[in-house]
């Protein structure tokens, strides 16, 4: 039986930029059963941990050798969505370069979550959702991700304030 993904994220940044969080919640053919992700880094961007709480999973599923019938990603970040529904096709045009003509922000995980997406061909099916509107596994996500940021034990070593 070809198994349903469906995943749930959200980052979580205190003090943009500051300490960040992301968490990503698999729950296979939406039953109870799930497998949560989730990283706190020292310094970085909300919109770099929506970008992460998103290929965590991805890379998780990597290790499958199966044949997902669909992958669900629920987002409520306009900036993931828009960036890998729209933008993306832009910046490849560009070379990934901005209308301004400078490179990306992100652009290092931009690259891997297209990779991802590229891999996994037309299973992925994105969906914008509204947060904090009582959609309970966006509420978990959320939490998680805010209980992270709070508590970080990662460097984002390609945030662009951190030299390496």
């Amino acid at each position: 039986m070809l198994e349903k993904i469906y995943i749930y994220t959200d980052g979580s940044c205190i003090n943009n930029p500051g300490p960040g969080g992301c968490a990503s919640i698999i729950r296979i053919n939406n039953c109870r059963k799930k497998k949560i992700f989730k990283a706190g880094f020292f310094y970085t961007t909300n919109n770099r941990m929506e970008l992460m709480a998103a290929i965590f999973p991805l890379q998780y599923l990597l290790k499958f050798n199966q044949n997902f019938c669909i992958i669900k990603i629920f987002t409520d970040s306009n900036y993931l969505y828009a960036g890998i529904t729209n933008w993306i096709y832009l910046w490849k045009k560009r070379n990934w370069k901005n209308s301004n003509n400078k490179i990306i922000k992100n652009i290092d995980l931009w690259l891997i979550l297209e990779n991802l997406s590229s891999f996994f061909k037309n299973k992925i099916k994105w969906n914008l959702i509204k947060g904090h509107t009582g959609d309970f596994n966006n509420e978990e996500a959320d939490k998680i991700a805010f209980l992270s940021a709070k508590e970080p034990k990662y460097i984002d070593l390609y945030h662009p304030f951190i030299s390496v």
